[in-house]
């Protein structure tokens, strides 16, 4: 009888365990969104760089966490937020994605972030940098990994003032990314006594900048700074150096200048830029070794995104396999919890208002002549601590923040 007993028993175990382990996993397999520019400006900067690098994370971790499956969706935003609000929406609602990446261009970051909130699943930003995403429009569902805002501004800002560059005219970017990058370079600006002489928003898909760049060279402000990003960003650079801008006595400069630009520019034509950003691919062995492997795929260096999709795709999933489940807000307190260290970030950590914070770098584009292998195009100019590098919480907006 007690034979008997005992091999039901372990009969019994060996049906439920399956069904046990399945029940951690919500529908059995954990789906990861990519929601990007396939096809427009920022398409260099997210696009198939962005899918590549989440890819590669998910090989990396074996294709699977606690024995379920995973699966990576890609989408097109076209840079309309109304279409990538109706593909999160479906995504969530119709083919159970669990966690939505990317997501190159604020205006879409803001809107997805808070679809995820509603929905109760993960938003994780690399590609879009208002630093509005962790403060007013901050939300229990989403993480800033990459960069924002308030560290490209913080970053360059305090550079070029250093070399006592201090009047600026803003050529901005008319959404919501360029709005926030103008407004934490000007208050880092009249932090350090410096003055804004002008600005001038220029339409996002301009490809023409003659008529804002003459209002700057009439300014007569020591900086000339670029608050915009992708395909504009590149053609508002090569027509500064048609106008004379720098050849005048007037310093160019890009908040936000991605490696996949100046590559587009050359380095006739980017040498001497200063800029902020994350990640270089040639900083360490680590940044090289993770580089390579991208290369060969890409056939192009990874910029801080791309970096930074990888990084966080796999630290979500390693959050997931020490939480023992997907559960939304079981991943998102492990993830806060759970330190980073890998090529992208040593210690990094993500704060309660959904910052991961990280070191930051300040570079300089070199000249074509001190270029001595390819893509060997920045030197470092400086290294920003990771406590110093963002906003502080105590100037937080977040209302998730206790002060």
């Amino acid at each position: 009888m007690k034979k008997t007993i005992i091999a039901a028993l372990i009969t019994a175990l060996a049906i439920t365990l399956p069904a046990s382990a399945q029940t951690k996993i919500s529908d059995g397999v954990v789906r990861i969104g990519v929601l990007t520019d396939m096809s427009g400006q920022f398409s260099h900067e997210g696009g198939k760089g962005a899918v590549t690098a989440v890819q590669m994370a998910v090989e990396d971790f074996g294709g699977k966490v606690l024995g379920a499956p995973i699966e990576v969706v890609v989408a097109d935003h076209l840079n309309k937020p109304d279409v990538a609000s109706a593909t999160a929406r479906e995504w969530f609602d119709t083919q159970k994605v669990d966690m939505i990446t990317e997501l190159i261009n604020s205006a879409i970051a803001l809107g997805v972030t808070n679809i995820a909130k509603e929905k109760n699943r993960i938003a994780i930003v690399n590609g879009a940098g208002s630093s509005r995403l962790t403060g007013d429009a901050c939300t229990p569902n989403s993480i800033h990994y990459a960069y924002d805002t308030y560290a490209l501004a913080n970053g360059t800002g305090k550079a070029l003032l250093d070399q006592g560059l201090d009047t600026w005219f803003f050529l901005t970017a008319d959404y919501a990314f360029g709005a926030a990058l103008e407004g934490d370079a000007t208050a880092v600006l009249k932090a350090r006594n410096g003055k804004v002489l002008g600005s001038v928003k220029y339409p996002l898909e301009t490809s023409d900048h003659s008529s804002f760049l003459l209002r700057a060279q009439d300014s007569k402000a020591k900086v000339v700074a670029i608050a915009g990003s992708g395909t504009s960003f590149v053609n508002a650079i090569k027509s500064s150096r048609e106008f004379g801008i720098s050849s005048g006595g007037q310093t160019v400069a890009g908040l936000l200048v991605w490696i996949t630009d100046v590559h587009s520019l050359g380095l006739e034509n980017a040498q001497g830029l200063v800029l902020t950003t994350a990640f270089y691919w040639d900083r360490n062995d680590a940044t090289r070794a993770w580089a390579k492997r991208f290369f060969a795929k890409m056939q192009r260096m990874p910029n801080m995104g791309d970096a930074g999709d990888y990084s966080s795709t796999t630290h979500y999933l390693n959050a997931i396999k020490a939480a023992g489940t997907d559960d939304a807000a079981t991943v998102m307190a492990k993830m806060k919890e759970l330190p980073i260290n890998d090529f992208f970030a040593t210690n990094g950590h993500i704060r309660a208002d959904g910052r991961m914070v990280h070191d930051m770098y300040v570079y300089e584009v070199k000249k074509p002549s001190d270029s001595k292998y390819p893509w060997d195009y920045y030197k470092l100019r400086a290294t920003i601590p990771a406590d110093s590098a963002f906003r502080p919480l105590s100037e937080s907006a977040c209302p998730l923040v206790r002060k």
